[in-house]
């Protein structure tokens, strides 16, 4: 339980969603007989941007600096971790009849969350080993001034306006 307490400080409080994105997330490493990711080796597609997701960058060092974490905005509690060196890649869901578990009005929050960290495994994870494409790995970008507001934006970003490179917020804002 010290790794979960210490995942409590990185997020700031103890919660049932960072509670479950730790359990996934522990899954997941154990599975891989792996640990925290130093660089790229481990990458974490999200499916949510909620507290469980803090876990998962603070277990498996995933990060969206390093380039190795994911987000794909569906709302899921679902997440997806491929490890570069077995090509292997699996996906983690709360097991269905979990949650009913967790909605009972009769448990209070404490309980919910020592009910997530309790529970087996195999009762509260599912876990699917799927085949992805190898993620690519993180790209570095040119750094570019925008020529509305002269803030830097990484030249991905950018759009073209009436011949000039812009950022986002900038083109949005002319558009309007």
């Amino acid at each position: 339980m010290k790794s979960y307490n210490k995942a409590v400080q990185f997020h700031g409080h103890s919660c049932p969603g960072l509670a479950m994105g730790y359990r996934m997330t522990k899954a997941a490493l154990d599975l891989f007989s792996s640990e925290r990711a130093k660089d790229e080796e481990l990458v974490a597609i999200v499916e949510n941007d909620a507290c469980g997701v803090d876990a998962v960058q603070f277990l498996s060092g995933c990060t969206f600096g390093k380039g190795n974490l994911i987000f794909k905005d569906y709302g899921k509690m679902v997440y997806t971790f491929y490890h570069r060196a077995s090509g292997k890649a699996v996906r983690i869901s709360r097991i269905a009849g979990f949650r009913t578990k967790l909605s009972d009005p009769q448990i209070s929050r404490e309980e919910r969350i020592n009910l997530i960290l309790t529970t087996p495994e195999k009762d509260i994870v599912q876990i699917e080993e799927i085949n992805i494409p190898e993620p690519e790995y993180s790209h570095i970008f040119e750094t570019v001034l925008c020529e509305i507001c002269a803030e830097s934006v990484v030249e991905n970003k950018t759009r073209m306006l009436d011949g000039k490179t812009v950022c986002i917020p900038c083109y949005k804002k002319q558009k309007n």
